[in-house]
């Protein structure tokens, strides 16, 4: 894999990327401070097609932005899902009067914070809900177990269809209808020859010199299966097909392919592959579709869809249109129709129609969004000891800070190796935000945290941003006068239960819940501070050699002899429970 970059840091990048984005496609703005890109052209009365999640994968998803296809898409840092105060902005910058789809590839992050930001809406009156793609196969059925499958490339597909769709008039009822069959009938594979880069971090695994991975993932998981030597196209592209195809592959058969049924090809870049050799593997797929298959695909599309920064692989994805016909109720004839609609979404490539003329809109790149916020005084406040509140939650910031190179190293063997960085963030955020004499107002200060933590992407933020907001409404629901030990113990344990009702994840699951529940739950049955810390830390230790059975990292496939390290969510929270406990037993 290539390791150099002409950017020598991710800081920054993607505002700057984005702005790049609008400055040669003067119909989209930007919201600079949320990462939205959107089509300020947008009519009201349309459904609002909104996608979006980490950046690296481009030009998925801002480059799909444009008339009969996305009104808006949200982005994240690299490989890291964007928070959901940046999707709640996405959703307000194109506000629809016939309901808001919010299109997520299936991640933990990802589902987190558009299903926050959807119960928010909801909240507001807004008709919304979230549709997730799940078009890997490489997992199968028994080892994506609850998360369910990855999305992949074929995404693209359906956000092209669903944004075509939305132009045609169809109601939110039919949109939802179609994106579900269309996602029903979608099936996608990958493989590499490497891992992908992600420019200033290190520690990346290699794939050695002679291996192929075959189900390679878009994060850097380590993928399904290592072929080595390395294999010949054709026969790649026939194991491939056979994992997308085989109706006898029962944890595999996710789609039924009829004879007479019409069907899409999608050949996709991972980023660093050359077009030359792309165009050719699209051939090859396509002899072996119609010679070993009997498939023709009705169309085939080839080119750079969703990447994996400069990863060095490809997908296939095939698409049952007669499938999704039969399932929404409606000839394929119309979801041919809808496939071939104009668009001119930047990075949608014009084949079997002519682009309209792009209209001349303002420039998005200095574009501006204003979300007024009226403070009101809050019921059911606290005063505490404003001096503890900022020596607490510096001395925990300070030590989760410390604790990111090995964050970044742990979850780099796992997946992205997006944890330490976003976690060192956001404490950075939160020192920054402190004041030297913060007032004696508990909720004042818990909300001061909690906008630091609504701009962490990645699941954890998601995670500590419903815990913290759980944490805030049951401190106030507290009686007046209760001990503060006692104040907190019952909280924290609610929170926990706000929390459970968002996320399927417990103890054993390798996940920062086991760090969370035992801390929470003993200091509830102790209301001992101390013991629920001890529990606390015992729980990020257990992790240690655990296999995940939540998140991301439940799709790596462990080594012989290897051990896992600590999840680095859990152990962040440990970190910032032991600085916190310095400073009280001071």
């Amino acid at each position: 894999m290539s390791t150099k970059h002409f950017f020598h840091e991710y800081e920054g990048l993607v505002v700057k990327s984005l702005r790049g984005l609008c400055l040669t496609n003067p119909s989209l703005s930007l919201i600079p401070q949320h990462k939205v890109i959107y089509r300020s052209s947008h009519d009201p009365n349309k459904v609002a097609i909104v996608s979006g999640g980490g950046s690296g994968h481009e030009p998925a998803w801002s480059g799909y932005v444009g008339n009969g296809l996305l009104a808006a898409a949200v982005n994240g840092d690299i490989f890291g899902s964007p928070s959901a105060s940046q999707v709640m902005a996405g959703i307000e910058s194109v506000k629809s009067n016939k309901g808001t789809i919010l299109v997520i590839t299936n991640y933990t992050g990802d589902k987190l914070h558009f299903g926050l930001a959807c119960e928010k809406a909801r909240a507001k009156g807004m008709e919304v809900t979230v549709l997730a793609v799940t078009d890997d196969v490489a997992l199968g059925r028994k080892r994506a177990g609850m998360v369910g499958r990855r999305g992949l490339a074929g995404n693209v597909l359906g956000l092209k269809i669903l944004g075509a769709a939305s132009e045609a008039g169809y109601s939110f009822n039919e949109c939802v209808s179609v994106g579900r069959a269309v996602n029903s009938n979608l099936v996608t594979i990958g493989a590499s020859l490497d891992h992908c880069h992600v420019l200033g971090r290190i520690n990346h695994e290699r794939v050695p010199e002679d291996v192929c991975v075959l189900g390679m993932g878009i994060h850097n998981e380590p993928g399904l299966q290592h072929i080595s030597p390395l294999p010949s196209p054709e026969s790649l592209i026939k194991q491939m097909l056979e994992y997308l195809l085989d109706a006898n592959d029962e944890d595999r058969a996710f789609v039924n392919f009829k004879p007479e049924d019409e069907v899409a090809l999608l050949v996709n870049n991972f980023g660093g592959t050359s077009l030359l050799e792309l165009q050719a593997l699209a051939n090859e797929t396509a002899e072996q579709l119609s010679s070993t298959w009997s498939i023709f695909p009705k169309r085939a599309f080839c080119g750079t869809f969703e990447t994996s920064l400069n990863g060095p692989g490809f997908s296939v994805s095939l698409f049952n249109i007669s499938g999704a016909a039969r399932e929404h109720g409606v000839s394929a004839e119309e979801i041919l129709r809808l496939l071939d609609a104009p668009t001119d979404a930047p990075a949608w490539p014009r084949v079997n129609y002519t682009a309209p003329p792009a209209k001349k809109l303002t420039n998005g790149v200095n574009g501006t969004y204003t979300n007024g916020v009226v403070k009101t005084p809050i019921p059911g406040d606290r005063n505490l000891d404003p001096s503890l509140l900022y020596d607490t939650i510096k001395r925990a910031c300070e030590r989760a800070i410390t604790a990111e190179p090995d964050l970044t190293k742990w979850d780099m063997e796992m997946g992205d190796g997006d944890c330490g960085e976003s976690v060192k963030a956001v404490c950075q955020a939160i020192l920054k935000s402190l004041s030297a004499t913060p007032d004696s107002s508990l909720l004042s200060f818990l909300s001061l945290l909690g906008s630091s933590i609504d701009a962490m992407g990645g699941t954890l933020g998601a995670i500590f941003g419903i815990f913290l907001a759980s944490l805030t409404a049951s401190i106030r629901r507290q009686p007046e006068g209760i001990n503060t030990n006692l104040l907190f113990a019952n909280s924290v344990y609610d929170a926990l239960q706000g929390l459970k009702s968002h996320s399927g994840a417990r103890v054993g699951d390798r996940t920062v819940m086991d760090t969370l529940i035992p801390f929470c739950e003993t200091y509830k049955s102790t209301t001992s501070f101390e013991k629920a810390v001890k529990a606390g830390i015992d729980g990020a230790e257990r992790t240690r050699g655990m296999k995940a059975r939540f998140g991301r990292a439940t799709y790596v496939k462990g080594r012989e002899g290897y051990v896992e390290p600590p999840d680095p969510g859990a152990w962040a929270v440990r970190e910032m429970l032991i600085g916190v406990l310095e400073v009280v037993q001071k």
